[in-house]
Order: structure tokens, then sequence, then C-alpha cells
């Protein structure tokens, strides 16, 4: 039994270091944007970690305003952008955010307490969205897209102009022989080309 307690413990130890430690450390209750969306006022004061994508931010002169498009968030605290979205909240910040750094399309995730909702206008539509007042921000880095000209050589990828590559596990990527791997059309480099 204590074998499982501890294996328990490390899982979850695991499970939450993938998250950034601005947003980590911060005490927060297990309550999602949706929970928390259908009965607002049994949820006020309550600490929260919500993520999404930024749509837009109003520097006061005391505070910022970001709405955020929410997301249901992965194991490591990331905006799931694949998965439906719940809807829209505003984070309260009382530090000048610049809309230059926390631009419009950037994934966010915020630790804060919900401190009631807000009145905001899309379009010509009046919407009340939850309030979160920010203990810790985080902006996540872009992903880094890499160019895959087609496949690995020598791994058995892409051959000439996309097709298969009959030399599976051949090849040698070193400079200057580059027999197997890209070629000029993304595929094979054979020995005498």
């Amino acid at each position: 039994m204590k074998r499982y307690l501890l294996l328990s413990c490390l899982l979850l130890m695991g499970a939450c270091s993938g998250l950034p430690e601005r947003v980590r450390n911060v005490p927060v209750s297990d309550v999602s944007y949706v929970q928390a969306r259908q009965n607002l006022s049994s949820y006020k004061g309550t600490s929260v970690r919500w993520g999404g994508v930024i749509v837009d931010v109003e520097n006061e002169e005391n505070f910022t305003l970001v709405e955020v498009l929410s997301y249901p968030q992965s194991s490591y605290g990331r905006p799931q952008l694949r998965k439906e979205s719940g809807g829209r909240f505003v984070i309260q910040s009382s530090e000048f955010l610049d809309p230059a750094v926390y631009a419009k399309d950037k994934e966010i995730t915020v630790a804060g307490t919900i401190e009631g909702d807000v009145e905001r206008v899309i379009g010509k539509k009046r919407i009340r969205m939850p309030l979160v007042s920010s203990k810790a921000l985080y902006l996540w880095p872009a992903y880094q897209s890499y160019p895959y000209y087609g496949g690995y050589g020598g791994y058995g990828g892409y051959g000439h102009f996309g097709g298969f590559n009959p030399y599976f596990g051949y090849g040698y990527y070193g400079y200057p022989f580059r027999w197997g791997g890209y070629g000029p059309w993304g595929g094979y480099y054979g020995p005498f080309w």
C-alpha cells in the first residue's frame, strides 16, 4: 500500500512540474471555467488557473483588463486550442501590460481569484464575463515549426519529389557527405547525387 501511495505522490508531482513556475507557485482550486460560468456567484473568491487566447487588452489608469477566449488546459497548463472554447473571461491586472507584448492571439495562462463578473461589448451585444484578479500571468511562447523537406532519407523517409524512400535505414548525415539526408526536393540523396 505504501508503494502505491508513493507512486501516486510522484505522479502528481510530475503532472504539476510541467506548469510554468510563475503560475505553478500560486495555490488554486480545481474549478474549470465551465463550472464557474454556470454558477459564478458561488465561486466568487475562489482561486483558479485558467488559460486561453488573448482577444483584447485595455490599459486603464490603475489597472489593465485582458479579455481572453477560454480553452481547456493541458496537464502542463497550456491552452488546448484544438478543443472547443467555453467562452470568454477577463483578467484584471494591477500592472501595466503592454498591448504589443500581450498581443491579440497570444496564448496566456492566469492564476488568480474570481472577483465576480464584468460586462463587455462584443459587436453590438453586451455580455457578462467572469472577472479574474491576476496573481500571476504566463505568456506561452509560439509553437516552432520545423521545415521538414519531405522526410528523412536515411530513416525511410520520402524519395525524390515526395515519393517513398526504398533505402530504409541507410544514410549518412555528416558533412560533406549527405547520402541518405535531405534532397533538393525534400527527399533522398543518392550516392551519386
